[in-house]
């Protein structure tokens, strides 16, 4: 993941991996998102039973009902913002993170009055990844915000078809469905605020970057372990390994596999924050009072089963619903940030291979 290349050369290779992962992955993504939000109602609604597969299986159901419905065209709502926001985010975070960690690592090597760089430790990379994370989701978060709206935009519009069919009454129509209108609608909702809802778990979260970027460091370790001697023979002394693009497309999976698993609870909770359409108050009597929805308050829900905004209705609660959807973020991730790690590093070998050849010219 790292290299000792500059950080504007790791922030563009990583920004293209990332957008390219993205959209090679995004229909999981939409799919995801949708489970993650999926009501026993709205599923009967569709002629099948409340508790329907919910893993990769419900996945690829849900992604044939949507094509079948809407056409393929459909698989790739909201593509276009998110690969704005995925470029922006990681082109931000992978600069962020390079520069903050040569920063940090100029000035042990400084104060150790070594002629190497030294290395960082685990507690280290984990604070370089989670500022670099902070740093650049408060930057790309509306993006995000619109991309989500625009994932769920389809089957909201069908509950309320649905809704309106079973109480004998006309639909009000088709609704604007552009990004422009996705826009006014956050904001008339909520305000400026609106487009950086859940960024308090936001802030939680960007510890799965710089988890994922441990983990990986980890791995990176380990595989220099097993090849020492072997390095140390050919070379006389052992230097730094750079993984294969096969090597890290597995390490890049697994890393972000242990990062997903370890912090889904937040990543739900982010997701039913953000989708909220309104505010509390619109939802339920004026006479009661209701205060708007916290981290706690979504997880508390989610685990007890009940759903906030007055929403009739339960979930099927416990420990498993705190991981509903867990199994598409998990194929979504590891192959996601697998191709991640693997376009980066063949596009700084381009880089670097790039420079030997007009060094070898110029001599």
């Amino acid at each position: 993941m790292t290299s000792t290349l500059p950080p504007l050369v790791q922030a563009v290779a990583g920004a293209i991996g990332s957008a390219s992962a993205n959209a090679l992955t995004y229909p999981i993504d939409l799919a995801t998102t949708r489970l993650q939000l999926q009501t026993p109602q709205s599923v009967a609604k569709r002629g099948k039973k409340p508790r329907g597969p919910s893993g990769i299986q419900g996945g690829i159901l849900l992604l044939q009902k949507i094509a079948q419905e809407y056409g393929i065209s459909a698989l790739y709502d909201g593509l276009l913002t998110d690969t704005g926001a995925t470029l922006l985010s990681n082109f931000l975070y992978f600069y962020f993170y390079s520069w903050l960690r040569d920063v940090l690592l100029n000035a042990k090597k400084r104060r150790l009055n070594s002629k190497s760089l030294p290395k960082l430790t685990i507690i280290q990379e984990l604070f370089l990844g989670f500022l670099a994370g902070v740093s650049s989701r408060a930057i790309s978060m509306p993006l995000s915000i619109i991309t989500l709206r625009l994932q769920t935009e389809r089957s909201s519009q069908r509950t309320e078809k649905d809704d309106s069919d079973s109480e004998d009454e006309e639909p009000d129509g088709q609704k604007d469905t552009g990004v422009v209108d996705i826009v006014r609608h956050i904001y008339q909702e909520q305000g400026l605020a609106g487009f950086w809802s859940g960024f308090k778990t936001t802030l939680l979260l960007s510890l799965n970057p710089s988890i994922t970027l441990a983990f990986f460091q980890v791995f990176r370790r380990i595989l220099f372990l097993t090849r020492r001697s072997r390095l140390e023979r050919a070379s006389g002394k052992a230097s730094v390994l750079d993984p294969t693009p096969g090597e890290a497309f597995i390490g890049g999976a697994l890393s972000n596999s242990l990062a997903v698993a370890i912090l889904y609870p937040l990543i739900l909770a982010k997701t039913r924050l953000q989708a909220r359409k309104r505010s509390l108050s619109e939802t339920l009597p004026s006479n009661i009072p209701v205060q708007p929805p916290t981290l706690t308050s979504v997880l508390m829900d989610a685990y007890l089963g009940r759903y906030p905004d007055g929403q009739k209705g339960k979930r099927q609660g416990g420990t498993k619903a705190l991981y509903q959807g867990l199994e598409m973020q998990t194929l979504k991730g590891f192959l996601s940030q697998g191709v991640t790690f693997l376009v980066k590093g063949r596009i700084e070998q381009m880089v670097v291979d790039a420079y030997l050849r007009r060094r070898t010219a110029m001599s």
